[in-house]
């Protein structure tokens, strides 16, 4: 949920605390449950970067395409203002290695800035949306078409329209255009269009009162599902969601009491049968989580209660992931309790049972609410937005996780304490670690250098037991105790010595 500012975290707190005394029963809450799907690294590829915001992202045969509101990119690592390669609002990169393009088109005037992408399902076309009026020295009105081949601008696809392009979906007969705009080539289009490959208009029609910020198409069930902040479609009720025919763009289905007058959908995705949608909700507890629907019948599947606007969302191998701000999960299986943000989120697709991942980022430039966009290219998830630091470090607007094994080790090394000693035996006692994407870890006791016992345990940032272990050695005698925390990948340096002295027999 994106909080105006006069909102208070205190009301926030207070909110979220209500919600969950009414559903003391059945919060699940502490460390996410053993069986957890397999999720990505939380650990981040090496990336590079954008001196400002990215909107949108995009896959398309090997290459990774991203456009926002930036004038140049550097490399990994590089601060702010250092090996700066000019790229106005449009860079792409190799899918694989993640190196820098030639593919360089300008995209500017007006606002300057794209804000969707979206490649044909063939591949050979990428089509770019956003608020512009010149691609390089070609006049346009903020919708365009890329040859992915070659890169080259298409003379085919040049619709003229009126305001703000902010989601595009495409299949083999017909690119959609959804936004703020009323007119496209001339002619009404109430925030929703159809054209041709060639930029023409289709005959398909549907008014909605407020933009569109999110379109996907099921032509396999006879259904485009929109997505936005109308609270009309066709002259009918339709809070944010609706399903269109395709072809006429006449309603389908509609989703009654989904979501309250003030959550608008922010995004879309599909997984089989199953579609998903993210919500963002404008005040305090207002729903901005993600709900999963089944196409065939429009039934609702699962609604998750996090709080903390959903930006973007995707499935991959029945992980639903999720860039957002969530700050309270209590109520959704695997959750959390109100705190800090937690910038993406993983979740199974089946069940809305929180995932044990949680790289981070912060709020970062712009209106901070950290990333934006997320696309999957192969195995690696590229994420945008406007983050300028990834899990602490510094990374500005662009970043991208593997499918591992990561590089990262725990995080929060244990400080050994001695809780007594007895005759002969000697109790050490110290926090449990955590990890961004295990949440077993084992921890390594060492009593003068050689290893003494191992022990295991599930923990999360927000969940930290204590844990202890009773050495047993002879009476007045002193040793000198580390530990190691493991995540079966990486191990973390030894803790600081502590000397610890037996206690003798009285």
């Amino acid at each position: 949920m994106r909080l105006r500012k006069s909102t208070s975290r205190t009301a926030t707190t207070a909110f979220a605390a209500v919600l969950l005394a009414a559903a003391s029963l059945t919060t699940a809450s502490g460390a996410p449950a053993a069986h957890d799907e397999k999720t990505l690294t939380a650990a981040p590829l090496a990336t590079w970067q954008t001196d400002g915001v990215v909107w949108s992202v995009a896959y398309a045969r090997g290459v990774v395409y991203v456009g926002g509101t930036f004038g140049s990119v550097r490399p990994p690592g590089a601060k702010p203002g250092h090996k700066e390669v000019a790229r106005r609002n449009f860079a792409a990169f190799d899918a694989v290695t993640g190196k820098l393009l030639p593919c360089a088109h300008s995209f500017t005037k007006g606002a300057g800035t794209v804000r969707a992408l979206k490649a044909s399902p063939d591949g050979k076309v990428l089509y770019v949306g956003g608020s512009f009026g010149r691609v390089d020295r070609t006049g346009v009105a903020s919708a365009v078409a890329l040859n992915t081949a070659d890169c080259s601008l298409r003379k085919d696809f040049r619709p003229a329209v009126s305001a703000t392009v902010r989601a595009i979906e495409t299949t083999d007969k017909a690119v959609y255009l959804g936004g703020e705009f009323t007119l496209v080539n001339g002619q009404t289009r109430n925030h929703l269009a159809a054209l041709g490959r060639n930029g023409s208009l289709l005959p398909f029609r549907a008014d909605l009162d407020e933009p569109v910020r999110a379109i996907l198409a099921a032509p396999d069930h006879g259904q485009l599902l929109v997505g936005g902040s109308f609270h009309t479609a066709n002259g009918s009720p339709e809070q944010a969601l609706v399903s269109l025919d395709p072809t006429t763009g006449a309603t389908v289905k509609s989703f009654p009491d989904w979501l309250p007058e003030r959550s608008a959908v922010s995004s879309l995705a599909r997984n089989g049968e199953h579609f998903y949608l993210g919500a963002e909700g404008a005040g305090t507890g207002i729903f901005d989580g993600r709900i999963a629907g089944r196409l065939s019948d429009g039934a609702m599947v699962w609604k998750d209660n996090c709080l903390g606007a959903t930006q973007d969302l995707l499935v991959y191998k029945d992980v639903l992931y999720s860039a957002s701000h969530a700050h309270y999960c209590a109520l959704t299986p695997g959750g959390f309790p109100d705190g800090p943000r937690r910038h993406f989120l993983a979740q199974s697709a089946d069940e809305k049972r929180i995932l044990h991942w949680f790289p981070d980022t912060d709020d970062g430039i712009g209106e901070g609410v950290g990333p934006r966009t997320l696309t999957m290219a192969g195995e690696v998830l590229w994420a945008g937005g406007e983050f300028t630091t990834v899990n602490g470090k510094p990374q500005q607007g662009l970043t991208r996780f593997g499918a591992g094994p990561g590089s990262s080790a725990p995080e929060a090394v244990p400080a050994l304490a001695s809780d007594d000693s007895r005759a002969g035996k000697i109790t050490l006692t110290w926090r449990a670690a955590w990890d961004r994407d295990d949440a077993e870890l084992t921890y390594r006791i060492y009593r003068d250098g050689k290893l003494v016992a191992t022990r295991k345990k599930r923990s999360a940032e927000w969940d930290r037991p204590e844990m202890r272990y009773t050495d047993s050695v002879s009476p007045g005698s002193r040793h000198r105790y580390t530990i190691a925390v493991s995540d079966g990948e990486n191990t973390m340096p030894r803790s600081a010595p502590l000397d610890v002295t037996a206690a003798t027999a009285k």
